[in-house]
């Protein structure tokens, strides 16, 4: 086993110490009283000394006493059971607090380049495996090592040969678990990895069967998913052959162990070194003794599984995460006025994307980024907003570097409405306000006005107190980019970034919509992604960009007088249509 991963789980437990310490006193105090029990019993097994001889007052003083050890043991273990629940769930609860945290701030870069089902199994499958490890491990590593110390050392008082029997034969067991948990290991990390492709598999192909009936690819992705279930099938069979070798071959061990007390308590009682209730005493506590190795040997699988489980979620919280600044500049008196001055980026390295990147957006302006498909519109705007940093170059608001400033504080200066509309499970209401918590309600209801959407949340059975189904699934797409929008004019943000923002609704609302952005963008200094050139007319300028690279800036009239890629663009959308 990876005992840096073990270090590393235990520090989850420094927090719950005194709980811990607590446990492992009761664990002590259960296997004490346990530990009486054989000595009681054979003690009331001599007092059954012949016919007609047994001791029958004497024998019901010790049964009872026998019954209160059992009642006592019975109730530690009980208070044993709900500390162990009680601190297992509050260290998966931190846990899946700390990765969800981490989410927050990993940067876009990977969560782009990972599977989300995979970050979702790490989030929730994992840890959950993981509890439930710690949960076996707590119950069965605390009271068995207070067992296997208490029988020994009480063996070693009541005969030290038998002792030294079972000490000597103890190795054998601890040596066929060790080498079989190093063969397994690599299978359960496997099995998790497989789990967490699984995972991203399903929910890819879920949230788009309609695409997936759309072009008859049922077939397909089921052959796609038996392939990794048969990895997972196979990964799994071999994992749990191994740990199931475990249990067995230990408990051979054991049974040798019992055995060996058992053949020479017998011929020592033969001579007469001790009775037949200390024989019968030797062989409990052998049996007590071995009990502990074949409950750990039971769960090695979920023990294993857990600590691949920790890795897996240790490597996300390893993973390099946003820092931001101790002091963040910030831009006094807001004008909007952007530039971008020899920027350069790239997603890989070997494929240069934006190069040399110069443009000036003066405050107040509206600003169009037109170009085909993968010319760089959309990677533009990430960096605008620091979903991504430059690799070189500047961006500056009102003569403040980007760089130099907070993302939340640079965040706020924007607001955007992307082409894939997002809304919550909650009210409408909660939906509009998502930017602004404490707006009022006349707030809310003017956003929506503004956004042409105010008519439509009334027709809907409580208004505004409406729940929204999970992703909008109660709404077409384009209400929903409705309610997204009225969300932004609910900020008044002095910056604007509009990616396709209209692309889901229909031409007379999109008519009704663009007066709203017109009335909006009064003032504020914005940045339009448009594929429907005949959007962004009005632009004061439009940056025709192609592989990275500005081709042309103007006005719309300008850029057709001049007849060259935007002229192309414009008029080829026309004979498409």
């Amino acid at each position: 086993m990876d005992s840096q991963t073990i270090k590393r789980l235990l520090t989850y437990c420094k927090p719950y110490q005194d709980k811990i310490i607590a446990l492992a006193i009761l664990s002590i105090i259960s296997v004490v009283f346990t530990l009486l029990t054989p000595v009681l019993l054979g003690q009331a097994i001599d007092l059954l000394v012949g016919v007609h001889q047994v001791q029958f007052h004497a024998l019901l003083h010790k049964l009872m006493i026998v019954g209160g050890v059992v009642l006592i043991v019975s109730f530690i273990q009980w208070i044993m059971g709900q500390i162990t629940n009680s601190i297992t769930y509050n260290i998966t609860n931190d846990l899946r607090n700390r990765v969800f945290s981490k989410i927050q701030v990993l940067p876009l870069k990977y969560i782009d380049s990972t599977s989300h089902g995979d970050i979702l199994g790490r989030l929730i499958n994992d840890i959950d495996l993981i509890g439930q490890g710690l949960l076996q491990s707590f119950t069965s590593l605390l009271t068995g090592i207070a067992t296997i110390v208490g029988t020994i050392l009480i063996m070693a008082w009541i005969h030290f040969s038998v002792a030294v029997i079972v000490v000597v034969l103890t190795p054998l067991s601890l040596l066929v678990a060790s080498l079989i948990v190093k063969r397994t290991h690599s299978y359960f990390q496997e099995q998790l990895a497989i789990r967490g492709e699984m995972n991203g598999f399903c929910e890819e192909m879920i949230g788009n069967q309609k695409i997936v009936n759309l072009f008859d690819y049922q077939i397909e992705n089921e052959e796609k998913f038996n392939e990794i279930n048969e990895r997972m099938h196979k990964s799994g069979v071999i994992s749990q052959f191994y740990g199931a070798l475990i249990n067995p071959t230990t408990r051979l061990v054991n049974s040798i162990v019992y055995a060996a007390v058992g053949i020479y308590g017998a011929f020592q009682v033969l001579n007469g070194a001790f009775s037949v209730g200390i024989l019968s005493s030797f062989l409990t506590y052998a049996n007590q003794y071995t009990k502990p190795f074949n409950e750990i040997s039971s769960v090695m699988s979920e023990m294993q599984t857990a600590l691949a489980a920790s890795q897996r979620v240790f490597a996300l919280l390893d993973e390099e995460e946003i820092t931001e600044l101790s002091e963040s500049k910030i831009v006094e008196n807001k004008k909007g006025r952007i530039n971008i001055e020899h920027l350069a980026f790239s997603y890989d390295p070997a494929k240069p994307l934006i190069e040399d990147f110069n443009y000036e957006a003066k405050p107040g302006t509206m600003n169009a980024i037109v170009g085909k498909t993968g010319c760089g519109k959309t990677t533009l705007i990430n960096l605008l907003m620091r979903f991504y940093d430059p690799q070189a170059g500047h961006i500056t608001i009102d003569g403040v570097d980007i760089l130099d400033m907070n993302r939340d504080d640079l965040r706020k200066m924007y607001g955007m409405v992307l082409q894939d509309s997002w809304l919550f499970k909650g009210t409408v209401k909660e939906n509009i306000a998502y930017g602004k918590p404490e707006a009022t309600d006349q707030e809310i209801i003017e956003a929506a006005k503004k956004a042409r959407v105010h008519k439509y949340i009334m027709s809907l059975p409580d208004g505004y107190d409406t729940l929204v189904e999970e992703d909008g699934g109660n709404m077409s797409q384009g209400q929903m980019q409705l309610i997204c929008i009225a969300r932004i004019m609910l900020t008044h943000p002095p910056m604007l970034i509009l990616d396709e923002a209209t692309s889901s609704i229909d031409t007379r609302t999109e008519l009704q919509i663009q007066k709203a952005f017109d009335e909006m963008m009064k003032g504020r200094t914005t940045f339009i992604v448009a594929h429907r050139l005949s959007t962004i007319k009005n632009a004061d300028q439009i940056i025709v960009m192609d592989q990275g690279h500005i081709l042309e800036v103007g006005n719309h009239e300008e850029l057709l007088a001049k007849k060259g890629f935007y002229h192309q663009l414009y008029y080829s959308q026309f004979e498409i249509e």
